[in-house]
């Protein structure tokens, strides 16, 4: 006997649909790293072109050369950020170089909270926070569209609710 249909059921061992943050979080993280080296490497070329003379202010491009590396690496940052909706559990993977991957179930979520300082307000941008049971199991997905932030806040509610209910 079989219940349920077969297109909600999710096939054992298949991957998971991921989804990618937007590049809105991208261009945010990228003109704050522009803007405070910008203003480090040019208040640094001015103190040590005043005060030790012009050869010294050449220093003041080590910032900028940060900046260049801070770059990349924001991008490769950005692009492994991902996290699937399963059928019992909320999938978040992230990290370039030690890849991270959390897994919240729906039933053990306490509280789901959505985000948004100032910045990612003027960006458009909100972040999702999730709270479980456990503290370090509490996961966050940045840099959300603030209408797909509320869909997950309100479909992740939803289900914790419906799969909690049996405790």
């Amino acid at each position: 006997m079989e219940t349920g249909s077969g297109q909600d059921t999710e096939v054992a061992g298949a991957e998971p649909v991921w989804t990618g943050l937007p590049p809105g979080l991208l261009r945010m993280r990228r003109l704050l790293l522009v803007v405070w080296l910008g203003l480090l490497a040019v208040a640094l070329g001015l103190l040590l072109g005043l005060l030790c003379g012009p050869v010294w202010a050449a220093f003041a491009l080590l910032p900028l050369a940060l900046a260049g590396w801070g770059w990349v690496m924001l991008g490769r940052n950005w692009r492994s950020w991902r996290y699937a909706e399963r059928a019992d559990d909320l999938l978040i993977s992230r990290g370039v170089l030690w890849r991270e991957e959390t897994v919240v179930p729906y039933g053990r979520m306490q509280l789901v909270e959505v985000t948004s300082g100032p910045v990612e307000r003027h960006f458009g941008l909100a972040s999702v926070q999730l709270h479980t049971a456990a503290a370090a199991t509490d996961a966050t997905i940045p840099g959300l569209d603030p209408a797909e932030a509320e869909r997950l806040r309100d479909r992740l509610t939803e289900l914790g609710e419906a799969r909690s209910a049996g405790l």
